[in-house]
């Protein structure tokens, strides 16, 4: 049985700064040993243990998607020790990936219906995963209609700008982005927060999943906006970042009473989480 908290050794492939405040860095990673990449085997919705010897290693979603090869792919936020050294670390160097670990999102659920995505902020890594995913031309047949609506603080804080001004484009996806505000006289996309966008722009929940990411206050107000459209709690699913640490359920950190985020989650259905305790 091969030690879980064992990283794979991983070479910072190339390294892309997302936003204006360059907080936000897009880190492509490449294995060392191919046969780690074929045992490093995930699905959109999972996250991974970034790791730095001597520094700590920290929680992260996978951005990538399965269906993209030859590396993986993590967008991360300067925000700590870890995080720091990282974000000063070159293309070329060379750390460590723990993974693949938590649960991934309902695709068979998801298989044959519509598709709602929302997300806010950095929270939107897994979500560029399943877009990516889902857009795969032999995947899309699997989905029906796919809504995304995803948003910023301004315009230069979201990620991912060319795939979205991509996404918006095409006529296989129905595209909104959005801002809290902007004073930038050439922006044409939307100016709202990200639930009251949701609730005009997303009609219909009929044969429908939404699925939600992004900070604590977004989801809190975009729960209801859903649940008002006639979704039901079982195809609402969230994914939570709940205090994880350890990754595989040993330290116990990131509990919501019984359950485990790292273990059992990060993703949960809005059912499920009405039996838990409100600590998320």
């Amino acid at each position: 049985m091969e030690n879980p908290y064992l990283p794979y050794p991983v070479r910072i492939d190339s390294i892309t700064t997302e936003t204006e405040d360059r907080n936000l860095k897009t880190f492509k990673f490449v294995f060392l040993n191919p046969e780690d990449e074929a045992k490093f085997a995930y699905t959109p919705g999972q996250f991974a243990e970034l790791s730095i010897a001597g520094k700590g290693e920290i929680p992260i979603g996978i951005a990538s998607s399965p269906t993209e090869k030859g590396f993986i792919a993590f967008t991360v936020n300067k925000v700590g020790k870890v995080t720091t050294h990282l974000h000063n670390m070159r293309e070329g160097d060379v750390m460590g990936v723990r993974g693949p670990l938590g649960n991934w999102y309902p695709w068979e659920q998801m298989e044959g219906k519509n598709v709602v995505i929302v997300g806010g902020g950095f929270a939107f890594t897994t979500l560029r995963s399943s877009i990516i995913y889902m857009l795969e031309p032999e995947n899309r047949s699997r989905f029906e209609n796919i809504t995304v609506v995803y948003g910023a603080r301004s315009p230069g804080m979201l990620l991912y700008k060319d795939e979205l001004m991509a996404w918006e484009k095409r006529d296989d996806l129905d595209m909104h982005i959005t801002v809290d505000a902007t004073d930038d006289p050439d922006w044409k996309y939307n100016v709202g927060f990200v639930p009251a966008i949701t609730e005009e722009k997303v009609t219909s929940a009929e044969n429908a999943v939404a699925i939600v990411c992004g900070p604590p206050i977004m989801i809190r107000f975009t729960q209801p906006v859903l649940e008002k459209l006639g979704f039901p709690p079982e195809n609402i699913i969230l994914s939570l970042e709940n205090r994880m640490k350890c990754g595989i359920g040993m330290c116990g950190r990131c509990n919501i009473g019984e359950k485990l985020v790292c273990k059992d989650g990060p993703v949960f259905s809005l059912a499920e989480l009405k039996e838990l305790p409100p600590d998320y």
